[in-house]
């Protein structure tokens, strides 16, 4: 139900956590005028609240009688693509998917690191799976991922339970590692690698829609903002050859999916060569006047999978304004198929701030990024990341935010307050020193401010018609189907006789801040 059409928002509630089954989900509640609304905090997170923890299970009907898996993600889309090639590894192994940790011989936790309540959360996760270990002493946990990475062989001795701690880079290495931690020795590897990037794994799509799937093209990141820890969990930037890429691309489509985004910590820098293995070494090649030879980069990847088919829409994430180019910008206007939005995080308005930050660009160079999207690419959603309370944050800095927040006017945001990450750039050379009540005071005025543009955005949509990917059922009604436009907004529509999968012209006829509401043309 629409409680709130055609008005203004005038203060947001705190969030609050309301826990369904075994799992708690987040909400903000929001009022307007007499109007009260709940919306999902995953439209105000970095991270979506509401698949966190999340055990996933095989689309299609495993048979066999071999030993179980379970894994339950934590983190960012990343984690849960990983959790894709992890069961592809298991299952290639003669491991069985389990929805169920009781039920599991091998449980595994893909854990993140951006965050120090994401780790609580896999501790606390942990004291719970303790029951199941006194009732299945065989059983073996091991620990995936960043957090993984981050504390390596201490995890063991913190963590008693813990049979095995793997690194991202290492998960070919998986069967060993069990092997071995059946014999009752605990198995480590968490190696980083400059070359894997799974490119020959095929992955197991879990819990899918059967309609949108992911595809990495690149592991690591080497740009080194000083708040970020990635660098270190996940270690140096390499790209996947494309063929791999295009390959996995149209299998998907010929498997009924109709739509794939491009995962990559900084999908902006892809660069694939065929002499190279690094960065780096392209790099000095290019300066050195060197041919390219073969090579390929981020707008001629988007351009080869956008040629699949029509019909395969392509979306991407995560870019950095430091480099995208405005190349990246033309082949999106060019095809139909590649979605017109793009999540541009910018983290903070103050160019003082993003100096301190290590982004490598500017307020004034960020602005001017956004001023070629709009201009190449008209209509085109535009989202951000966005931290309050960075080291040495003033009011000053703070409002800088709130005014390139108005200036940009983005359709959506992730936010969140900062909270300093152990063996970052930022943690060795500054002071932590906002207060934690003024960086949540902070957020909320950002949040707000973010809340009345989303509104105002969705009510600019009102009248148009968008073409909408059907993406699935309404949580909220079985008469309704769900999908996503081009720029990435959420609309809702009555289902008729459309099912997921089809492409359908809806008018948009109201909206919350969250979420389009449309009629079927």
């Amino acid at each position: 139900m629409l409680l709130y059409r055609k008005r203004v928002f005038k203060f947001v509630i705190q969030p609050f956590t309301v826990t369904l089954s075994s799992r708690s989900e987040k909400y903000l509640f929001l009022q307007s005028n007499n109007n009260i609304s709940v919306e999902p905090l995953t439209f105000y997170k970095t991270i979506d609240e509401c698949r966190q923890g999340e055990a996933f299970t095989a689309k299609e009907k495993v048979n066999g009688r071999g030993k179980k898996f379970y894994i339950e993600s934590y983190g960012c889309q990343m984690n849960f693509s990983d959790s894709e090639i992890v069961a592809s590894i298991l299952m290639d192994k003669g491991f069985q998917p389990s929805a169920e940790h009781r039920d599991a011989d091998l449980v595994l936790i893909n854990t993140c690191a951006i965050r120090d309540n994401a780790e609580q959360r896999v501790r606390h996760r942990l004291k719970e799976f303790s029951i199941m270990k006194r009732q299945k002493p065989d059983a073996l946990v091991g620990i995936l991922g960043c957090m993984a990475e981050r504390l390596k062989e201490k995890l063991l001795e913190e963590e008693k339970l813990v049979d095995i701690v793997i690194g991202p880079d290492a998960y070919r290495d998986l069967p060993r590692l069990i092997e071995e931690a059946e014999t009752g020795q605990k198995a480590v590897n968490v190696l980083l690698s400059r070359e894997e990037t799974y490119a020959d794994v095929n992955p197991v799509r879990l819990n899918s829609n059967g309609v949108t799937a992911f595809i990495t093209i690149m592991r690591g990141c080497d740009n080194m903002c000083s708040f970020c820890v990635v660098p270190f969990t996940r270690g140096r930037e390499r790209s996947r050859n494309p063929q791999s890429i295009v390959k996995e691309a149209r299998q998907l489509f010929e498997q009924g999916y109709r739509e794939v985004t491009l995962l990559g910590q900084n999908v902006d820098s892809y660069h694939w060569s065929p002499r190279f293995s690094s960065k780096k070494e392209i790099h000095k090649a290019l300066s050195a006047g060197e041919s390219p030879g073969g090579d390929c980069t981020f707008s001629q990847l988007l351009e080869k999978v956008a040629q699949i088919h029509p019909g395969l829409r392509v979306r991407f994430s995560t870019s950095n304004p430091r480099d995208m180019t405005d190349d990246v910008l033309h082949t999106i206007a060019r095809y139909d198929n590649i979605c017109k939005h793009i999540h541009l995080p910018v983290q903070s308005g103050s160019s003082r701030i993003l100096e301190k930050m290590n982004r490598g660009h500017n307020r004034e160079w960020y602005l001017q990024r956004i001023e070629a999207i709009r201009r190449i690419i008209p209509g085109c959603g535009i989202t951000t990341d966005i931290i309050t309370g960075f080291c040495s944050e003033t009011e000053e800095d703070h409002h800088e935010t709130l005014s390139l927040m108005q200036e940009v006017n983005y359709d959506w945001a992730f936010m969140f307050h900062y909270s300093e990450r152990p063996g970052t750039l930022a943690e060795r050379r500054y002071e932590d020193d906002v207060p934690l009540e003024t960086k949540k005071r902070r957020l909320n005025e950002v949040i707000a401010l973010q809340q009345r543009l989303s509104y105002e955005s969705n009510k600019r949509d009102i009248g148009k018609t968008f073409t909408v990917l059907a993406e699935g059922v309404s949580k909220k009604s079985e008469r309704q189907l769900f999908g996503r436009n081009s720029q990435n907004k959420a609309v809702v529509f009555e289902r008729k006789n459309f099912k997921p999968g089809d492409y359908v012209n809806v008018k948009v006829t109201d909206c919350t801040a969250a979420t389009l509401a449309g009629v079927a043309e």
